[in-house]
């Protein structure tokens, strides 16, 4: 080759160089500022949320009220006190019933006593007429004297069984004297905390009116199990199953999850007018109390329906809704719009099945001015 052949090439390539150079330069002072994302491998899961805010609400709870009318005569809880099943949380008045149980105990005494004498001679009725029978095998005693024995013996008998069944009898009275006292007395039916009390020493209480809701005298929560009800929409329920994992975001928690179960799904859709068609579901809290959580947040629900370990997966907001990514080229400093199919996906990743490498640097801010395929970009500073 001639020298001023070799040396013509040498200055074409060069031209073409300084061109390219120019060319990326002035594309960068014009490129528009994108938000990024690197395409990734990691887990990624198939969810199904709730379409509205769902509550907070304990599995147990009980709004009690006095079964009978009175005066508050004790008050030994206060709101926010930590109780035991069974223990006594209010008390009616009821000194007069205490006074019938004292009475009724003593006649009962009485009773058992007076059952225990007559008991004891219709014992020697018995033997009595043992003897007599006796004698009267051997001529002893006449006819008559025996069958005087015999009566005497079933008399005192009967007067026994009358004995015993009067004692029984007052010791029924005692019994309903003390079930009329327990209904003075409000218990904790389980193991709780107290979350609300209406009602002061001395005040008057009454029982609420059939029909009629009023305040509860206490209000009893058991804090050791939480769960929240939530409308899924009717296409997701053939997903949902009692069983599967959850996932439960409070409103007072923005940047935390609680993890939980299904524990329901209804059996019907709820057709209501001007909302669209749901289901019900039932979602319980593991181990509320460690993390000191109460009934009335408001709350959703992310129920995992399935779970892959290893996917190339890029953030949702990255998917345009008809399965397409921007890409940043990082070797043009253009964007590249792909078709991708996809996979797995939820509020926060999609599971990228064809389309797209591990490392790439998807785009986010999608509805920036100047994002289209073809354009020069840079990478926004984080």
């Amino acid at each position: 080759m001639r020298p001023a052949i070799k040396y013509g090439i040498w200055i074409a390539i060069g031209a073409v160089v300084l061109i390219g150079a120019f060319s990326l330069f002035s594309g960068g002072e014009n490129a528009v500022e994108v938000r990024v994302a690197e395409v990734t491998m990691g887990e990624i899961r198939k969810t199904v949320l709730n379409t509205r805010a769902g509550t907070v609400d304990a599995c147990r709870r009980a709004r009690m009220s006095p079964s009978s009318p009175g005066q508050i005569a004790g008050l030994p809880v206060a709101e926010g006190d930590a109780v035991k099943e069974g223990q006594v949380l209010l008390e009616i008045w009821n000194e007069d019933l205490k006074s019938e149980i004292e009475l009724s105990q003593r006649n009962l005494v009485a009773d058992q006593s007076r059952a225990a004498e007559s008991c004891t001679r219709s014992d020697l009725a018995a033997r009595e007429a043992v003897r007599l029978a006796r004698l009267h095998e051997d001529n002893l005693v006449s006819e008559e004297e025996l069958e005087r024995a015999e009566a005497e013996r079933e008399a005192r008998a009967a007067s026994c069984k009358a004995a015993r069944d009067s004692a029984s009898a007052a010791e029924a009275r005692v019994q309903v004297n003390r079930a009329r006292l327990e209904r003075t007395y409000l218990r904790s039916p389980f193991n709780g905390v107290i979350a609300e009390i209406n009602g002061e020493l001395g005040e008057y209480v009454t029982p609420s009116p059939v029909g009629v809701a009023t305040l509860p005298t206490v209000d009893v929560i058991d804090n050791t199990c939480l769960y929240i009800t939530a409308p899924i929409d009717e296409v997701d329920a053939p997903l949902v199953q009692a069983g599967q994992e959850a996932r439960i975001l409070l409103d007072a928690f923005p940047d935390q999850f609680f993890p939980g179960f299904v524990r329901r799904v209804a059996p019907y859709v709820l057709d209501l007018e001007k909302q669209a068609r749901t289901v019900e579901i039932e979602a319980e809290i593991n181990e509320p109390e460690r993390y000191g959580l109460m009934p009335g947040y408001s709350a959703d629900v992310e129920v995992i329906v399935d779970v892959r370990d290893e996917a190339l997966r890029v953030p949702t907001e990255a998917v345009v809704e008809d399965e397409r990514i921007m890409v940043l080229n990082t070797g043009t400093g253009l964007l590249e719009e792909r078709p991708v199919e996809i996979g797995l996906g939820n509020w926060e990743f999609t599971e990228i099945v064809k389309g797209a490498t591990n490392g790439e640097l998807v785009v986010l801010s999608l509805d920036r001015a100047g994002v289209e395929p073809g354009a020069p970009a840079v990478r926004a500073a984080e």
